[in-house]
């Protein structure tokens, strides 16, 4: 039940911040910037020094505000620490099974990276909860209305060169969320300690993204996916 709740926030906030490398006195800037402009949910990348320290921070001082997550995981051991720090979900840049079933029976959110639509079925048939299409920007989102004509009942988030140029044209095309990077996290706001400016770029995000949501329902297309095969459907039809 509280992964499946879980999904639906990360879903209705369809906006993903992934932080890498931040320093450890910032990330409590970074995150209650980003939350403040309506991020639902923070990765952190786990070549992150400290990384592990810095998810349960999160967690224990923005509770149930946000979801904290790991990013960039590559195997299952560095999956189960993620989660015994507190991670609500596990993202990875690639498909391993080992890693997918490991998060699975801890109950949290499977988000691994894949690009082809075989991957992307074989992750889905291994228990990924939502698909991280990666690079978003080099397929591009001409190429996820294409995944989304056969593979409609997977759903799918693209992470990588999503812009504000780009998102709305991505949720329009079948994205139920987004991942989204250096767009978000302005390197030099955060140097200089302007955290604010990350609060208002997170807002254009979330703007847009519902704008395009509501353009989606008025033509009477969901924005959300269907978890199809899975026993507990993970994404409300």
């Amino acid at each position: 039940m509280e992964k499946l709740m879980n999904i639906h926030r990360l879903v209705d906030s369809g906006l993903v911040a992934v932080i890498r490398r931040p320093k450890a006195e910032q990330i409590a800037f970074i995150a209650e910037a980003l939350v403040n402009g309506g991020v639902g949910a923070l990765e952190i990348t786990v070549e992150t020094p400290g990384v592990f320290r810095m998810i349960e921070q999160i967690k224990q001082e923005f509770g149930q505000q946000v979801l904290v997550g790991a990013g960039t995981v590559l195997d299952a051991e560095t999956a189960k620490t993620a989660i015994e720090a507190g991670s609500d979900f596990i993202f990875s840049p690639i498909v391993d099974e080992k890693t997918i079933e490991m998060t699975n029976s801890y109950g949290k959110i499977s988000i691994p990276g894949a690009m082809t639509p075989t991957e992307i079925v074989k992750a889905y048939q291994a228990g990924a909860d939502i698909l991280k299409i990666f690079p978003g920007n080099s397929l591009g989102p001409n190429y996820l209305k294409e995944l989304k004509g056969p593979l409609g009942h997977i759903p799918m988030m693209p992470t990588g060169g999503v812009s504000l140029d780009n998102v709305e044209q991505f949720v329009r095309n079948g994205a139920v969320a987004v991942g989204v990077g250096g767009t978000l996290l302005n390197k030099q706001a955060i140097a200089e300690g302007r955290y604010e400016v990350l609060t208002d770029i997170a807002s254009k995000f979330t703007a847009s993204i519902k704008r395009a949501r509501l353009e989606e329902q008025k033509n009477k297309r969901p924005y959300l996916g269907d978890a199809g095969k899975h026993s507990n459907p993970t994404v409300i039809k």
